[in-house]
């Protein structure tokens, strides 16, 4: 698929997300016997249930593949970015620990995530939030702004994820942070699945390997870039997942082979730092 393509049906379907409340990466509904499933992969993903339970309901979509918050230590008066905020979850945990003092932006480039962000944000008055409309290989952000970017399970959906980086490194600050959750490859996916929209909805087919997305982090300036977290992609409920189930009915894709695919995806927490001068 072409650039625009890909950012037209991500954005079609991740708008249908914020519409029923359901996630596209992971389970709509439990074939683990779990009631709120969104609840449930936020623990999966490390949040904890102080932190769930601190949000405004209808923010946690669960959409998640770690928890980058938790590893960011942001601190007080803090400028906090998060690329892909979607219904605002993670901002919204970010902006609890930044205090007033501090600042969060959330960029989200389908409307109806925003403008539903926008109503969370609302409800729970969160009066050091804001949320933009934009893409996040182009960023309606000003240069050398932020202190801290998270994203989480987001880049991945990129068809562009070296200019996302550049982006990331033109609006931090000397010295500021990148903590990103996203998934990574162990092995190449078999060519149907890299050009299925259902797999680019679900998380699938945008990924890139490990080696790479490394690779296209330092290649845009950042230092210190290491993978501080790993974790095989929790497909234990992969039978009844919207996307192994479009994959399994619409390209015929065996239960057995989805297994198989599942091996070679990770879920990794990776970080990175602007030096104070770009070498």
């Amino acid at each position: 698929m072409k650039k625009e393509e890909v950012r037209k049906v991500v954005r079609e379907g991740y708008a249908q997300v914020a519409k029923r409340e359901n996630s596209c990466c992971m389970p709509s509904s439990s074939c683990c016997g779990v009631t709120n499933m969104a609840a449930e992969i936020g623990k999966k993903a490390g949040y904890t249930d102080e932190g769930l339970q601190s949000v405004p309901e209808g923010a946690n979509l669960g959409l998640g593949c770690g928890n980058p918050v938790a590893l960011a230590l942001l601190k007080e008066g803090e400028i906090v970015l998060d690329l892909g905020s979607g219904a605002g979850f993670d901002c919204f945990l970010a902006a609890n620990k930044v205090g007033r003092n501090g600042r969060v932006i959330g960029v989200d480039m389908t409307p109806e995530m925003v403008e539903k962000a926008r109503e969370n944000a609302q409800k729970g008055n969160y009066e050091n939030v804001e949320f933009r409309l934009g893409e996040i290989e182009n960023l309606p952000v000003a240069d050398n702004y932020v202190d801290i970017i998270i994203s989480n399970c987001v880049i991945n959906l990129s068809p562009d994820k070296g200019r996302v980086f550049e982006e990331a490194f033109r609006v931090l600050k000397a010295g500021g942070r990148l903590m990103v959750s996203d998934i990574v490859l162990v092995n190449e996916l078999p060519d149907l699945i890299k050009n299925s929209v259902t797999a680019y909805i679900g998380c699938l087919s945008g990924a890139i390997t490990r080696d790479e997305y490394i690779e296209a982090v330092k290649n845009s300036g950042f230092q210190e870039v290491s993978i501080i977290e790993e974790t095989s992609f929790p497909l234990d409920c992969m039978a009844s997942d919207p996307t192994a189930q479009g994959l399994a009915s619409g390209l015929g894709v065996s239960g057995e082979e989805l297994r198989k695919i599942g091996s070679s995806v990770r879920s990794v927490t990776l970080y990175g730092v602007k030096p104070n001068k770009r070498t």
